[in-house]
């Protein structure tokens, strides 16, 4: 059958567009489009926690790629969120050029949301990676509060220069290194249980640092039920090399019958503290009348007399009574050596009714002293920070309430500045693993994601 005039004329003029638009892309254009291959996208972490109106939130690094074209040609964005009143696409900020970008997430409100991060290439080509995400409610202080994350339950800490600082914790025997400055994961850790040849939490409260010498303790009491962990009757060492982000630890002597001694010396006083009563089977060790260690720190001027500061129990067992603190003369042996523990005059300090949730001191012998209640409801008893001299006999003075309402216990003093100069300030760490952060019932500690785990550091002014 011959083809109609105007349908040739049609398939001509079709065919000539064609050339035409072939010519205008160029000769190898199609084969560069077809030559593209799928982006690809890249998260440093998928799960990430941040605050409402929180300085210096958790950074993700994206990297991007694409077969074929520049990496500076690719563009990131949030195209999706599961629950914007937590955290919508306008909330999430992508930066920097090149194949690593830096994302960061300005949250709403508490709670959680599923956040889709989509990396678009060249040829229309993409691809997409989840980011889950957890955010915690605005607290006090928050420009002045940065997140430790990775851990839940800071118990102790020791400054080790450069901005860095190692944290303890009381759930686990895993020391981190953190930058101070910034919110995030720790940089380094450490676990040396297998080597102290414990299988349980130590359930470290207290830590002093001499010279390259840092002095660990465990809480030395029963646990929450009432049953002796002999693995909680742990005091050891670690000896640091470097400083800042270069530190290194390792593992020094170790000790485990000081809880034995205290009780021995207790005794052989008359039970004045009722030391061998407290730790019996059954007894819990937060209670008025209980036992339990959380302050380490060495008396002025000494590299061998430490400070054992005691969360419980108060002195008289009542409202009102005093903190205490025993001096054990040869810890530097103790630890070292393993030499039987000799303990010095007590020290009952007046903190206004609270005892010793933690001491540290500068290398001036001044002392700050973070003050609680000896119960186990930290969120809403009275905290406080007061500044010592470290001679018994002498007072301990106020110098500020600390803010409570806000998740967590006040647990840890990083450092002490110099307490005579005007403004100086403290970083404090509190341990949050009893927290319900994102508002759905979960205790901190219990939270399936180790970056959804986090306790609070904020700088609070001490002085004048």
């Amino acid at each position: 059958m011959p083809h109609h005039p105007s349908l040739r004329r049609a398939r001509t003029a079709a065919a000539a567009s064609g050339v035409l638009a072939l010519s205008l892309l160029g000769p190898n254009s199609l084969a560069h489009a077809a030559s593209y291959g799928t982006p690809t996208i890249a998260l440093s972490a998928s799960y990430l926690s941040g605050a409402v109106g929180a300085t210096g939130d958790p950074v993700v690094t994206v990297t991007v790629a694409q077969s074929g074209a520049d990496a500076s040609a690719l563009t990131v964005a949030a195209s999706a969120s599961s629950r914007p009143s937590v955290a919508g696409t306008g909330d999430v900020t992508v930066s920097g050029t090149g194949a690593t970008r830096q994302l960061r997430v300005a949250a709403h409100a508490r709670g959680y949301t599923d956040l889709t991060l989509k990396v678009t290439g060249l040829g229309g080509k993409s691809a997409t990676r989840t980011l889950h995400y957890a955010a915690s409610a605005a607290v006090q202080g928050a420009t002045d509060t940065r997140y430790l994350t990775g851990s839940s339950d800071a118990s102790a800490a020791v400054d080790v220069g450069g901005g860095y600082v190692i944290v303890a914790d009381d759930e686990s025997n895993t020391l981190r290194l953190y930058d101070r400055s910034v919110s995030g994961a720790p940089v380094r850790t450490w676990d040396f249980s297998a080597r102290l040849g414990v299988s349980k939490e130590i359930d470290i409260e207290g830590a002093a640092r001499v010279g390259n010498t840092i002095y660990w303790t465990g809480s030395l009491g029963n646990n929450k039920d009432g049953v002796y962990k002999a693995d909680r009757n742990t005091v050891f060492t670690t000896t640091v090399t470097g400083s800042g982000a270069a530190t290194e630890l390792t593992l020094g002597g170790s000790y485990k019958k000081l809880r034995d001694d205290l009780v021995g010396w207790d005794h052989a006083n008359g039970d004045r503290y009722g030391f061998a009563a407290a730790t019996a089977a059954g007894q819990a060790p937060k209670q008025i009348d209980g036992f339990n260690v959380e302050g380490l720190e060495f008396a002025p001027g000494s590299t061998s007399t430490a400070y054992i500061g005691f969360r419980a129990p108060l002195v008289p067992p009542r409202n009102g009574g005093k903190a205490l603190l025993v001096p054990v003369t040869n810890f530097d042996k103790v630890v070292g050596d393993g030499a039987k523990a000799v303990m010095g005059a007590p020290i009952e300090l007046d903190l206004g009714g609270l005892s010793i949730r933690d001491i540290r001191k500068n290398a001036a012998d001044q002392y700050l002293i973070v003050a609680g209640s000896w119960a186990a409801d930290d969120n809403s008893d009275p905290y406080a920070v007061y500044a010592w001299d470290g001679v018994a006999g002498h007072a301990p003075v106020k110098r500020v309430d600390l803010p409570t309402g806000d998740p967590g216990g006040w647990e840890a003093v990083v450092d002490v500045p110099d307490l005579s100069a005007p403004g100086a300030r403290a970083q404090l760490i509190t341990d949050d693993g009893s927290a319900d952060l994102y508002g759905d019932g979960t205790e901190a500690k219990d939270l399936t994601h180790p970056e959804w785990k986090k306790s609070r550091a904020t700088w609070f002014t001490v002085t004048g």
